[in-house]
């Protein structure tokens, strides 16, 4: 392991990010930590203490039936607006305004809002890929998918199922794609957090040269997330849950909200959603 962490944080020199097989379809309803547990099992695969299981949000969204049928949406004056700027469909710019608590940009392709669990994202991370409701008509749909109503609720469930099953101190993340305002593409992030620390806080440690560190503080949860998004399925939801193996942590209550810069902080979420040339 590292040498001396004050968090008692600590990475192993080799990082095994494994992929949990065999997972079906998730349908409302279905208990996602039991199925986890089932297929970690018909693997031969025991979870050590150290682990991180990392899930797809969108397999917890399926779970716990957070589909909406865009048939049923009636689109404000404001949606309407907004999705005229922003190119999309009325009736997902109406569900991504419920979602978020303000709206920070829109652009050609895309609604960046706060979303109601704090942090910034594109559309209020609402997916319509692989969002197909299971048993449903083809005349119900088409169908959008919300993110998990708590996510670190959900989970802390997932984290209590797992433990219990494997008797192993373990974190769980739950994980969604994110793009940056200053870099392309979209990277792995946690937005719900059990047992992991979601912050390494490194300060106090020294460098090489003997030098205290002062203000390193990494987002250890995020960096968990972005690793296991390289193994997740972005298409297939069969790899909608990985194991990640190699670090070294106490096992304590956290959460994702630990990430969120407080809106006094952020710099660059000043909301513009009347400016009509944002």
């Amino acid at each position: 392991m590292s040498p001396r962490t004050p968090s008692g944080v600590a990475c192993a020199p080799r990082l095994e990010i494994v992929t949990v097989p065999g997972l079906p379809v998730i349908a409302p309803g279905d208990d996602l930590g039991a199925i986890v547990g089932r297929a970690l099992d018909a693997a031969d695969f025991a979870l050590r203490d150290g682990d991180v299981v990392a899930v797809a949000s969108k397999l917890v969204s399926r779970a716990e039936g957070r589909f909406v049928s865009l048939a049923s949406v009636v689109p404000s004056a404001r949606a309407e607006a907004i999705a005229t700027r922003a190119g999309k469909d009325p009736r997902i710019a109406e569900l991504v305004l419920r979602e978020a608590i303000e709206v920070s940009r829109v652009t050609r392709g895309a609604i960046i809002v706060r979303h109601r669990l704090g942090f910034i994202s594109a559309n209020a991370g609402i997916d319509q890929s692989n969002a197909g409701l299971p048993g449903a008509s083809p005349d119900e749909g088409p169908w959008a998918l919300l993110l998990p109503l708590d996510p670190d609720a959900s989970a802390s469930l997932l984290q209590r199922a797992l433990t219990i099953a494997s008797g192993a101190a373990i974190g769980v993340v739950v994980t969604d794609s994110f793009g940056r305002p200053f870099r392309l593409g979209t990277v792995g992030a946690a937005i719900g957090v059990a047992g992991l620390p979601a912050l390494w806080d490194q300060r106090g440690g020294v460098d090489l040269f003997g030098r205290v560190l002062e203000q390193t503080v990494t987002a250890l949860a995020d960096q968990v997330a972005a690793a296991a998004d390289l193994v997740l399925g972005q298409a297939d939801e069969a790899r909608g849950a990985v194991v990640v193996r190699g670090l070294r942590f106490p096992v304590g209550a956290h959460s994702a909200r630990e990430l969120v810069r407080p809106t006094a902080e952020d710099l660059y979420a000043r909301s513009r959603d009347d400016d009509p040339d944002a």
